[in-house]
């Protein structure tokens, strides 16, 4: 006789009702979904409260505006009839656009005189500086002779002198030379920065010596090791104070006012004190577009070569 054998089931099978399968899918889903939201202790975001997120973001809309009006009323200004100017209400709009003000503001000066001589004094300075400034740092920072430390303490402690302290000695210098109204006067006196020496200098001390090493045991000298290795690792920050150096000099009003004493030799700050009186009175707008016309290349210069100084200070922060 033979056996028939009936195939049975696994004791741990659940049967294959539309419910159960319903119920098991619903209890694999949410235990994706507990998955995918369960994090660990080190990867928890913390999120912060909503008024303090509020009250920050009314602060920084405040201080935007401290730094953004004053720039709109300037540019609009320089375009506004003048009623509009001395209207009250205030009118943020101008109700007519004047360009007629920078001609104005041109011709009420030699405004292209003033332009060259602006070119030529920051122009020359900034490279001048910089470059006393690379070399002063790179000294500091990798050449070893007698006194350093004290010559370094010198030159820092005259960060905290004021500038007008050295000003008489240095128009002194300058009459004694010959220099007055002459664009060696304008120029030389500035060559010497403690504060660029500085910028750079902090960032040169971050260049590894195991690079100069290197660089030294290959037969390189000082020139080249600073052109080919130092400089390009700190072109971030050279960049970065080339440029504050070259909107301070942009906008010196002071020294050039005392050295120079002819229309042909003054440079755009001075240039706007011929506009303030014409005819027996102020002409607004005049003075705003010639305004604009001196600090616009400025702000130019600034909006060009932001992302290349911030990208860099940020990616030097990041080295260890």
């Amino acid at each position: 006789m033979s056996a028939v054998v009936t195939p049975t089931a696994p004791a741990d099978a659940a049967p294959t009702t539309p419910a159960a399968s319903a119920a098991r899918g619903a209890g694999r889903g949410s235990g994706r979904r507990r998955s995918t939201t369960t994090s660990g202790p080190g990867s928890a975001v913390t999120r912060r409260p909503l008024p303090l997120t509020i009250v920050q973001y009314v602060l920084l809309a405040l201080v935007l505006l401290l730094f953004v009006v004053p720039v709109y009323w300037l540019f609009s200004s320089a375009v506004k009839p003048e009623s509009d100017i001395y209207a009250w209400p205030l009118r943020w709009l101008p109700s007519s656009l004047e360009w007629s003000n920078f001609a104005e503001a041109w011709r009420a000066a030699p405004f292209d005189r003033f332009f060259v001589n602006s070119i030529i004094t920051t122009g020359v300075g900034t490279v001048l500086e910089m470059g006393c400034a690379i070399l002063s740092a790179y000294a500091f920072a990798f050449v070893r002779f007698r006194f350093k430390k004290a010559v370094f303490v010198l030159v820092l402690g005259s960060l905290m002198l004021p500038g007008h302290v050295t000003l008489l000695v240095n128009y002194i210098t300058v009459g004694e030379l010959g220099w007055l109204n002459t664009y060696a006067g304008l120029i030389l006196p500035g060559m010497g920065s403690a504060f660029a020496m500085f910028l750079v200098y902090q960032q040169m001390r971050q260049v590894p010596g195991e690079l100069i090493d290197a660089a030294l045991v290959d037969g390189a000298g000082h020139l080249r090791r600073m052109l080919t290795l130092v400089v390009p690792l700190c072109k971030p920050m050279i960049l970065t104070g080339t440029l504050i150096v070259l909107i301070g000099k942009w906008n010196d009003f002071v020294w050039p006012l005392i050295v120079t004493s002819t229309a042909d030799m003054r440079t755009l700050p001075i240039g706007l004190m011929f506009l303030p009186s014409q005819e027996g009175y102020t002409n607004w707008g005049s003075i705003l577009a010639g305004t604009v016309m001196v600090g616009l290349p400025m702000l130019v210069v600034f909006f060009v070569a932001q992302k290349r100084i911030m990208g860099g200070i940020a990616a030097g922060a990041l080295k260890g």
